[in-house]
This record gives structure tokens, C-alpha cells and sequence, in this order.
């Protein structure tokens, strides 16, 4: 909080708004789960693979993410689709995609929605 000095006047104090330039988590989200595995037909936010999501006040999205699998037919464009929909997201300046193995993917990461999806109950 900066002050003001006006004629005859003590300090005053001015009020500064912070304004959060970093992207909304929900749209992030959102933008994530129009992505889908090609084999399967759930989004891979609910099929949880989605492990973190880092937000930074200057834009910048980091997303950690695995696979169904290592060996994972699309593991060459998954990362690239999430990259290109989180960039549509306002505020987003820059999208960092990482693929990690730890902890291994596994079905009960998956919400309930896709397991319904999926008829996995």
C-alpha cells in the first residue's frame, strides 16, 4: 500500500488492487478434458492422467501427466494435444507438457464418470 500526501493533509493511504494474471485453474482443466485417448472414449482427465498442474502468475501452465501404458500408441501426441488446448486458455502464455512414470497409472485413478463410461464397476 503506497501513500498520498494532499495539502494540509496527513498521509493517506491508497488502496492498490492486485490483479492475478495467472490462468484459472478451471479452465485449464476444461481445456484438458476436451483431450482424449484414441482408443478410449473418456477424456484423459478422468481417465486420470493427469497428475499436477502448476500455475504461474506470468501464464505459464506446467502439467504433469502419464500414460495408460509406456508403451502407449499415442505417447508421442497426447502431450502435444494437451499443450495446444491449454494454449487456448486466456492468460496461458506458455504450456509445458510433462510425461512421468511415478506413480504408475492405474484404473483406480479414474473418476467415477469414466468408469461408468467405461462399464468398470
Amino acid at each position: 500500500m503506497s501513500s498520498v500526501m494532499t495539502d494540509n493533509q496527513k498521509e493517506e493511504p491508497v488502496q492498490t488492487e492486485v490483479i492475478n494474471t495467472s490462468p484459472d485453474q478451471d479452465a485449464v482443466i476444461a481445456a484438458i478434458a476436451t483431450v482424449y485417448d484414441p482408443e478410449i472414449p473418456v477424456n484423459i482427465y478422468e481417465l486420470g492422467l493427469i497428475y499436477a498442474i502448476d500455475l504461474h502468475d506470468d501464464g505459464r501452465v506446467k502439467v504433469e501427466m502419464t500414460l495408460t501404458a509406456p508403451n502407449c500408441p499415442s505417447a508421442q501426441e497426447l502431450p502435444e494435444m494437451v499443450r495446444v488446448a491449454i494454449l487456448q486458455v486466456p492468460k496461458v502464455t506458455n504450456a509445458e507438457v510433462e510425461i512421468v512414470w511415478d506413480p504408475p497409472w492405474d484404473m483406480s485413478r479414474m473418476s467415477d464418470d469414466a468408469r461408468l463410461a467405461l462399464n468398470m464397476f
